[in-house]
């Protein structure tokens, strides 16, 4: 677990905005596509990193890890500013009420 802990955590503090996501997940898409409306200007293009976890080897463990951070194994997790802010309902919810775009611009 100490391998996939130091390499999550090194992602969302890396970045303004990460996404755990599944290629097939719906719910991932949803989130993905909420985004694209910031990137490249409200967050930099280099700021905002999509981790595609069913094509690593260490998916379950990435799961598990989540689980422990954020209450859910489940995709999507996502992060802005170092801090969980929901799956992909919440993330369009999020958008909608434009809490998004307060969290990307603040």
């Amino acid at each position: 677990m100490g391998d996939v802990k130091t390499f999550v955590d090194q992602k969302i503090a890396g970045k303004r905005v990460v996404v755990f996501s599944k290629t097939t997940c719906p719910f991932c898409t949803k989130a993905k596509a909420a985004f694209k409306e910031y990137v490249g200007k409200d967050v930099p293009e280099d700021e905002y990193e999509v981790i595609e976890i069913e094509r690593r080897s260490d998916c379950q463990a990435i799961q598990d890890y989540m689980l422990k951070l954020t209450g859910a194994r489940s995709v999507p997790r996502v992060f802005v500013n170092q801090k969980f802010i929901g799956g992909g309902d919440d993330v369009v919810s999020k958008h909608k009420s434009g809490e998004l775009k307060k969290l990307l611009t603040a």
